[in-house]
């Protein structure tokens, strides 16, 4: 079966898509990736993307125009999808983008993404897989983060004794640990490149620290680290899921103003690419995992990618998913494909020790059709193999 997946993460950079063909071997799924591209998003949509945002106020015209233009773009995507599979393909997986994930008190209350699943659909003429973190949410879950099931499939518990780890540095860190013998645990750590992204376009009127070369250039600024360190949302025990709600530029406006001092740019940045680091170290080094296993944007910043190496040295490898035949800009949206093909074999993609969901829930909505309620379903895989 031959699945496009698409993703567009809490950076809103552009539309990771990826054409992959599955092939299910009895309780193994072996997935051959048919090639992967980036499609930025142009300055003005990003633009409208973060004037919806929160804290941001917003219309329901301006949600209901930006939900369409959203669809175009990702109809094009699919499109560029379905030609990396050879032209034709069985279904796309467009989760959409993220505009709003509501927590109250640490429980999940509704989540919203847009993308007008009904353009992609009519523009591909497949079936189309949308709106993927709903069910969960109704079963009780945080609805993130999802590729928990990817991970917990491509790492294998049972391949190794000890604990490892993937981490994804997109907008949002998110960590999914397996061990043998215990329940997945995956839950979102705090911002990888939100506030870096905010502190980029606030200073240096660019989308970001290229290379995290300003970042190298400053020093880290311990009161302001301190002062973003106490942030209770790294107490918090998991099930959690976090974005832009917390983490967003008024955030990083709030933190600088109630210090009383001027901080230089350079040193917010390095100070910004400290905290990452660090919860992210702090959370490897809690669950104590032998291997971490990097995805996402944030793996191609080099000073943010020798800070972990360097505080994970002697305790745990930094590595990246290329290694594993998984190109690591690419990751989430191979992980996105893998949700479609479970949803469309009507097996669940969410997993309850992730998410807390009282259920393991099947993901998404098809549009216009997806997959007869009476066709047959493959055993459960057990782990995912990468064929090159």
């Amino acid at each position: 079966m031959k699945i496009v997946g698409l993703m567009s993460g809490t950076s809103y950079d552009g539309v990771d898509v990826v054409a992959a063909e599955f092939t299910a071997d009895g309780d193994t799924l072996r997935l051959r990736p048919l090639g992967h591209r980036e499609l930025a998003y142009p300055d003005d949509l990003r633009a409208e993307i973060g004037a919806l945002l929160p804290p941001a106020a917003t219309t329901i015209e301006a949600v209901c125009r930006l939900d369409n233009r959203l669809g175009e773009v990702f109809a094009e995507a699919a499109a560029a999808g379905v030609e990396l599979a050879g032209g034709t393909a069985d279904a796309v997986v467009s989760p959409g983008q993220t505009v709003f994930h509501w927590v109250e008190d640490g429980r999940v209350r509704g989540t919203l993404q847009l993308g007008a699943p009904a353009r992609v659909a009519a523009r591909v003429g497949i079936p189309v897989l949308h709106d993927l973190r709903s069910a969960d949410v109704a079963a009780g879950g945080q609805g993130a983060p999802l590729v928990p099931a990817f991970d917990a499939l491509l790492l294998d518990p049972a391949a190794g004794a000890a604990p490892r780890a993937a981490l994804n540095l997109g907008g949002i860190a998110n960590l999914t640990v397996v061990a043998p013998g215990t329940p997945v645990l995956g839950y979102d750590v705090g911002p990888a490149n939100a506030l870096l992204d905010a502190a980029a376009r606030r200073f240096l009127d660019r989308p970001c620290d290229v290379d995290g070369a300003r970042a190298a250039a400053g020093r880290v600024h311990e009161a302001l680290l301190a002062r973003l360190l106490a942030e209770p949302y790294y107490a918090a025990p998991p099930p959690k899921s976090t974005g832009k709600e917390l983490f967003h530029g008024g955030y990083l406006d709030a933190a600088l103003s109630g210090l009383g001092e001027p901080v230089a740019a350079d040193d917010v940045l390095a100070t910004l690419t400290e905290l990452t680091a660090r919860t992210v170290a702090d959370a490897c080094d809690r669950h104590r995992v032998t291997e971490v296993v990097a995805a996402g944007g944030g793996v191609r910043n080099p000073t943010l990618r020798a800070r972990l190496a360097a505080l994970g040295a002697g305790r745990w490898r930094l590595r990246t998913t290329d290694e594993l035949g998984v190109p690591a800009q690419a990751k989430e949206a191979y992980a996105f494909a893998l949700l479609g093909w479970l949803s469309w074999h009507g097996l669940p993609g969410a997993v309850p020790s992730v998410t807390g969901a009282s259920r393991a829930a099947v993901l998404g909505s098809w549009t216009p059709a997806g997959p007869s309620a009476t066709a047959p379903r493959p055993p459960a895989p057990r782990r995912l193999v990468v064929d090159a």
